[in-house]
């Protein structure tokens, strides 16, 4: 297995692997993003360094984006390196391939002099859940988010 920097030779992977993470999200949208980032037209805090976890035949099976958001709750500094997206395909879990992806993105926030890194996860993910807290993530607030719908 090896971790390395998404390159414009990934994009269709990167794109799959988005989607798989996404399967709500829209394709083309995806897509375009992913057109958006190696052509340095996407701001980074969308999407500021992508990491790929390669298998021993070259298919790509993980990704970690990171973003730099200007607050994160918890956080003392800004901007704060951010794990938007953390995808490790079903077959290739419990190997240490997301354990290595979120160590990649440690050492490129600390090469960048950033001090702190953050991430999230749904309440009922209680995976993701565990798998912050066993690689260092302390939690540090839960919330429920709320929305209205407007009428005029």
């Amino acid at each position: 297995m090896r971790i390395r920097p998404a390159t414009r030779q990934d994009a269709a992977a990167w794109s799959a692997l988005r989607a798989a993470l996404w399967p709500e999200g829209d394709v083309t949208e995806l897509r375009a993003e992913v057109e958006a980032f190696f052509l340095g037209e996407i701001p980074p805090t969308l999407i500021a360094a992508v990491f790929l976890a390669e298998n021993e035949t070259g298919a790509l099976v993980g990704m970690l984006e990171l973003s730099l958001r200007p607050y994160v709750d918890g956080c003392e500094f800004s901007p704060v390196p951010f794990v938007e997206g953390w995808y490790v395909a079903p077959g290739s879990r419990r190997q240490g391939i997301g354990a290595a992806l979120v160590k990649t993105a440690e050492d490129w926030a600390l090469a960048q002099g950033y001090t702190e890194m953050a991430s999230d996860a749904l309440l009922e993910n209680t995976v993701s859940e565990r798998a912050h807290k066993a690689l260092g993530f302390d939690e540090v607030e839960r919330a429920i988010r709320f929305r209205k719908e407007l009428k005029r």
